[in-house]
């Protein structure tokens, strides 16, 4: 059985791939295979920048995400990526299945 801990961090994570544009984020570092500039993200999210930096603030929280600076501009990445593939493979065969 899952303690307390586990239970809340889990509910963290669900918590922060339920918002579009947090999963968004998340599809477009995971098609890159590169890390991203947080500036770049905002403009292809058609964005702005402060948003889209609270939404990565979330996705780093729950330790989905790391960020890092370059210079003056900081930089996205996804951690475990295989993991993160993992679980969007997963969401989308659930998709599929409750579409027939």
């Amino acid at each position: 059985m899952i303690d307390e801990e586990q239970l809340q961090q889990v509910s963290a994570i669900f918590s922060a791939l339920g918002s579009p544009t947090r999963l968004k984020i998340i599809e477009l570092v995971s098609e890159t295979q590169r890390p991203l500039h947080i500036k770049a993200v905002a403009q292809v999210l058609k964005k702005d920048y402060a948003a889209v930096y609270r939404h990565i603030g979330v996705l780093e929280d729950t330790g989905l995400v790391g960020v890092y600076e370059v210079g003056r501009s900081r930089v996205i990445y996804l951690k475990n990526v295989e993991l993160v593939k993992q679980c969007v493979d997963t969401i989308k065969k659930l998709l599929q299945t409750n579409q027939q």
